[in-house]
C-alpha cells in the first residue's frame, strides 16, 4: 500500500519514507527486513549462535546503505520451539556487537516460543531495520553508460546459498561443522559461518554527490544477475567481466565438488563480491585508491553500456 509519503517501489533494497512529502529536501527514512535463512542450520550444527546475530544486522545495514542511507535503529525477532537461554544470549551477543559496530540502536524486538510451530531445536531469526538519509543523497542517481563498476570483497556465502552448500558438505560429503578442509584452511562450519561482513564504514563520506558513486547494489540471494539490475534504469546493461575478481577458495571448492553449472553459481553465490559500486568513469581510480587507503581490496569488474536492462558476462 502507498500513502503520500513513500517515495520507493517495489523492488529496490529498501523502502523509501518521506516524513514531509511535498518538500523537496530533508531527511527520507529508509526501511528494510530480512533473515538469515538456513545458515541457521548449519550454526545449529556447529554450535555456535553469535554470528548469525551479527549476519543479520551487517545484512540489513548493507540493504539501506545502497540507497545512502545510514542505520538509526534495529529490532530483532526470534522465535523457536523451545526457548534455549543461553542460545539465546549468544544471538542477542551477536546483534549487540553488529549495532555498536554500526553506530546503530537496538531498540527492541520480540521472542516467540511456539513449540507447536517448531520442532525440536529449530528456530529463525529475522531483523528490522530504520535508517536516514537526506532527499537529495537518495542513490541510485544519475546511472548512465559508461558508469564503471566496481566490486568490494565478501567474508564468504554471507547469507545466501546455503542450502546448496550444506547438501554439499553435510549429505553428499558426509562432513560435520568441525571437519577440517585443507583447501579452505578452515573446519567447515568455520568457513560457512564466516560474518556477513558489513560496508558501512569502508564507504563512509563516499556516497555523497561529487564523489562519483551513482549507484550501490549489495549482492545477495540471485547474485549479480538479479540484484545488480535492481538499480539500472531501463536501456542500460551491465557488462561483468569474470576474472577481474579473486574468487575465494569456498566458491571454487563447492563449483568443482558439487559440479555446479556456471549459470547455477551466479545466481546462487556473490562469488566473492559483496557489493557493486556503480561509479562516474572520471571518477573511478580516485574512489579505488581511497577504498584501498582503507585496507579495501577494489577491483573493476565490468561497465555499463547502452542496451536491455540487466546483466552480461563476457
Amino acid at each position: 500500500t502507498f500513502t503520500p509519503g513513500v517515495l520507493s517501489e517495489i523492488g529496490l533494497f529498501g523502502g523509501l519514507f518521506a516524513l514531509e512529502p511535498d518538500r523537496e529536501d530533508g531527511p527520507v527514512l529508509v526501511a528494510s527486513a530480512d533473515g538469515v535463512g538456513t545458515k541457521l542450520k548449519v550454526a545449529q550444527m556447529a554450535g555456535r549462535y553469535d554470528t548469525v546475530g551479527q549476519d543479520l544486522v551487517n545484512h540489513c545495514v548493507n540493504d539501506i546503505l545502497v540507497q545512502g542511507a545510514r542505520p538509526l535503529f534495529f529490532l530483532d525477532y526470534f522465535a523457536a520451539g523451545k526457548l534455549i537461554p543461553e542460545r539465546l544470549a549468544s544471538v542477542a551477543e551477536g546483534l549487540g556487537r553488529a549495532c555498536v559496530q554500526n553506530g546503530c540502536a537496538l531498540i527492541g524486538g520480540e521472542t516467540a516460543e511456539m513449540p507447536g510451530l517448531y520442532g525440536g531445536e529449530d528456530f529463525d531469526l529475522a531483523g528490522f531495520i530504520v535508517g536516514v538519509v537526506e532527499r537529495s543523497e537518495i542513490l541510485p542517481r544519475h546511472v548512465r553508460p559508461g558508469n564503471l563498476l566496481l566490486g568490494l570483497t565478501s567474508t564468504g556465502l554471507h547469507t545466501n546459498g546455503y542450502s546448496l552448500a550444506r547438501r554439499l558438505f553435510f549429505e553428499r560429503q558426509g562432513m560435520r561443522a568441525d571437519s577440517w578442509v585443507g583447501e579452505l584452511g578452515s573446519t567447515v562450519g568455520e568457513a560457512l559461518l564466516a560474518v556477513h561482513r558489513s560496508y558501512l564504514r569502508v564507504l563512509s563520506g563516499l556516497l555523497v554527490r561529487g564523489r562519483g558513486v551513482t549507484a550501490l547494489a549489495h549482492i545477495t540471494g540471485g547474485g549479480i544477475p538479479d540484484n545488480l539490475p535492481r538499480v539500472l534504469p531501463d536501456g542500460v546493461q551491465a557488462i561483468i567481466r569474470p576474472g577481474s575478481w579473486e574468487e575465494p577458495p569456498l566458491f571454487r571448492y563447492i563449483r568443482r565438488e558439487g559440479a555446479v553449472p556456471e549459470e547455477e553459481m551466479r545466481r546462487t553465490f556473490n562469488l566473492g563480491v559483496g557489493m557493486v559500486l556503480c561509479v562516474e568513469a572520471a571518477s573511478a581510480e580516485g574512489l579505488k585508491a581511497e577504498l584501498e587507503s582503507r585496507g579495501e581490496k577494489v577491483f573493476t569488474i565490468g561497465e555499463l553500456k547502452e542496451g536491455p536492462r540487466g546483466v552480461v558476462f563476457a
